[in-house]
């Protein structure tokens, strides 16, 4: 088993908010793909699929990180503390809800 750690980061846009919270959310991809310890980091969009028809939010990172340590390190990284504050903690931010989770396989 490894010990890779798969972060899913789940975003709800308030009303009219989708493509704007996407497009914030992908301004975070190039400085964190070059963290030390980032394997992968995507920013998403739910589509309509017929063999997917689950329920989530719509705006979904993948993530895994190479140890919990470097997760640790990018969670307290200014830019990503700074995004939350703004953005998810703000009565003025973009983001309605939101879920953060963390998993390993072993």
């Amino acid at each position: 088993m490894s010990k890779i750690l798969y972060c899913i980061a789940q975003f709800t846009p308030k009303e009219g908010k989708l493509d704007s919270l996407f497009e914030r959310l992908k301004l975070l991809e190039a400085d964190t793909l070059r963290e030390e310890g980032c394997l992968r980091y995507r920013v998403t969009k739910q589509i309509q699929h017929p063999f997917a028809e689950g329920t989530s939010m719509p705006i979904v990172f993948n993530e895994a990180w190479a140890t919990v340590e470097d997760f640790e390190r990018h969670c307290q990284r200014k830019g990503i503390v700074e995004f939350f504050e703004k953005e998810c903690l703000s009565k003025e931010g973009l983001v309605k809800d939101y879920n953060v989770t963390a998993y390993m396989d072993e």
